[in-house]
C-alpha cells in the first residue's frame, strides 16, 4: 500500500508544481488529466500486492485482466472528458499523456522490484 501513497503524493506534487508554471487556467483540465491514470495505476497497485500475498502464480492473469479493463476504461474516459465535459484538448491530453506514461512506467519498476524480491528468495 506504501507505493499507492507515493504515487498520490508524487502525483498531486506534479500537478502542484505544474499549476505554479503553467498558470490557474488549466487547473481542471490537468487535474482530470491526472486523476484517471492516477486512479487505474493505484488500483492495479493494490491488486497486485493483494494478488502476490494470497498467490504469487495468479499475477499473470489478473495483469491481463488488468490490461483489458484498462483499456476499455481509459477509452471510455478520454471520451467522456473530451466529449461530455468539453474540456480543451491540449492541457488534458498533456496531463493525460504525462501522468499515464510516468504512472506505468512507476507501476513496471515496481512489479520488476517485487518479482526480482521472489527470485532472490527462492
Amino acid at each position: 500500500m506504501k507505493p499507492v501513497w507515493w504515487m498520490v503524493g508524487g502525483s498531486v506534487c506534479a500537478w502542484l508544481m505544474v499549476m505554479t508554471f503553467v498558470g490557474g487556467r488549466s487547473w481542471l483540465e490537468s487535474l482530470l488529466g491526472m486523476i484517471g491514470p492516477l486512479v487505474m495505476a493505484s488500483g492495479t497497485w493494490i491488486l497486485v500486492e493483494r494478488t502476490h500475498t494470497r498467490s504469487p502464480v495468479g499475477l499473470t492473469s489478473l495483469l491481463i485482466r488488468a490490461f483489458a479493463v484498462k483499456v476499455v476504461f481509459f477509452g471510455v474516459y478520454v471520451t467522456t472528458m473530451l466529449r461530455v465535459l468539453s474540456l480543451r484538448p491540449l492541457p488534458f491530453v498533456v496531463s493525460f499523456t504525462g501522468y499515464f506514461i510516468a504512472l506505468h512506467l512507476l507501476e513496471a519498476l515496481l512489479l520488476r522490484r517485487l518479482l526480482a524480491a521472489d527470485m532472490r528468495a527462492s
